[in-house]
């Protein structure tokens, strides 16, 4: 299969200037046809465009990584008539893992950019929350819109929400077999992208959606994130029957060990055990013994969370540290350096804690195109000073957010008895309120579509 064109970064034709860094070399379709776009598009399963060997190509936008933030990225430039090229270094989507919990600035971004419909009608909504001790008794209870009536809360297979997002791009935009293997500057300001397939890509923006180890970050002089002492065993159990429980987040709190576990459809329920250690241990890929060190460690606790982790397919199963990175004001890099800017977890990589990984990177994918979209017809001087924009807009959101989500895993993995007891017996059911937790999933997101009618000048 051939590999996508060179130049693929365009607006609508009447933007089509001599002012544009990068001039277009064909038009975006009208927002009306999109759909019948949409339409002619194969399969995720069909959709792999594997890189041909070649000397040194030219792209306009290149986004290192398909993960979440990388592909939300792509598709958000896209909604605006951007078009970019996303490298992957796996065969194919890396739609391995469990499931991620979606709050309603996830939804909001997944709304603007199309998809949202679409996930909402193949996954429970989640209508509370509640809490209990290791023994099964119940400390507190909470239903989400007591708290909040426009919150929406679902846990989303991961594998899914790639796919839908991926199956939104043309066939040649995702390239598979790319690993990173080296970033240089060109003369001229450009990056030189060399990959583990030998080709190289000169690009004149670049997007690194990397992950929490991304080669990105590590060129612009980010450190490595940091291990918090918590690991997590994580997996999804399949009830073909259908699953018993009702649509609500369980949590269970022990002494420096805690679980959930959160209905996902109708038959798949994910669960997570994460407990204190004091390093992240050997890698462990057998699922038998992943298992086995899951259920030893909750052995007396209810029942129903040993099932889960019995009936949970091998490829589910997994053990993971928690890693976070904290930017401090003026001590840590920029999201961006020139031309190349950070997106997600390759920049802000958080604990899981609040439920705000995924959905800080969907905010960005669509603050960060917005920012580019309305800068391209200004020139390369305008296009970092988006980037610059970008960082300075989402640095207040996400460095709060990931020292709250340290904090509370902290709290919540205490391992001294009477702490734990104050906790159970008073902290947790009387002093705890849901709403101001949950206040940071406010997050307004107008559909991009619009944004590509008013750049346009069609009504």
């Amino acid at each position: 299969m051939a590999v996508a064109s060179s130049s693929l970064l365009f607006l609508n034709s009447h933007v089509l200037s001599s002012s544009l860094p990068f001039p277009p070399t064909r038009p975006f379709p009208k927002p009306q046809s999109w759909f019948l776009l949409r339409a002619k598009f194969r399969p995720i399963s069909l959709s792999i465009t594997r890189a041909v060997k070649s000397d040194v190509s030219k792209e306009d936008i290149v986004i290192v990584g398909a993960g979440i933030a990388g592909l939300a990225t792509a598709v958000s430039l896209q909604r605006l008539g951007i078009r970019s090229v996303v490298l992957e270094q796996a065969e194919s989507l890396r739609t391995g893992g469990t499931s991620l919990t979606l709050f309603k600035n996830g939804w909001r971004v997944l709304d603007a950019i199309g998809v949202g419909s679409n996930l909402r009608s193949q996954f429970l909504e989640i209508e509370g929350m509640v809490v209990k001790s290791e023994d099964g008794r119940e400390l507190r209870s909470f239903r989400f819109k007591d708290e909040d009536q426009s919150q929406e809360v679902r846990a989303v297979e991961r594998r899914i929400l790639l796919e839908t997002l991926a199956n939104q791009l043309p066939t040649e935009a995702v390239r598979f077999s790319s690993g990173l293997e080296k970033i240089e500057t060109s003369e001229k300001g450009e990056t030189l992208l060399k990959l583990n397939n030998g080709n190289q890509l000169l690009a004149k923006i670049v997007i690194g959606c990397d992950g929490i180890r991304s080669p990105v970050a590590k060129w612009m002089g980010f450190s490595d994130p940091k291990y918090v002492g918590h690991c997590a065993f994580r997996g999804l159990g399949v009830y073909s029957d259908g699953q018993p429980f009702e649509p609500r987040v369980n949590y269970v709190y022990g002494r420096g060990l805690r679980a959930g576990y959160v209905p996902v459809s109708p038959t798949k329920v994910y669960w997570f055990i994460c407990f204190n250690s004091p390093s992240p241990g050997p890698k462990i890929t057998d699922p038998s013994e992943l298992k086995k060190q899951a259920k030893e460690l909750v052995r007396n606790w209810p029942s129903e969370l040993l099932n889960l982790i019995d009936i949970s397919p091998d490829e589910t199963v997994s053990k993971t540290p928690l890693v976070d990175r904290w930017l401090w004001p003026t001590v840590s890099p920029s999201a961006s350096v020139g031309r190349t800017v950070l997106v997600g977890d390759a920049w802000h990589p958080m604990t899981p804690n609040l439920g705000q990984g995924a959905c800080c990177a969907l905010e960005d994918s669509v603050v960060l195109a917005r920012k580019l979209a309305n800068a391209i017809n200004s020139g390369p001087a305008s296009i970092e000073d988006a980037f610059r924009s970008y960082g300075s807009e989402r640095w207040p959101r996400i460095f709060p957010l990931t020292i709250r989500a340290n904090l509370v895993g902290s709290l919540l993995q205490w391992e001294d008895p009477i702490v734990c007891s104050v906790r159970n017996n008073i902290i947790i059911p009387k002093l705890v309120r849901l709403g101001p937790i949950m206040e940071h999933t406010n997050f307004d997101c107008e559909p991009l579509i619009t944004q590509i009618s008013e750049t346009s000048g069609e009504r």
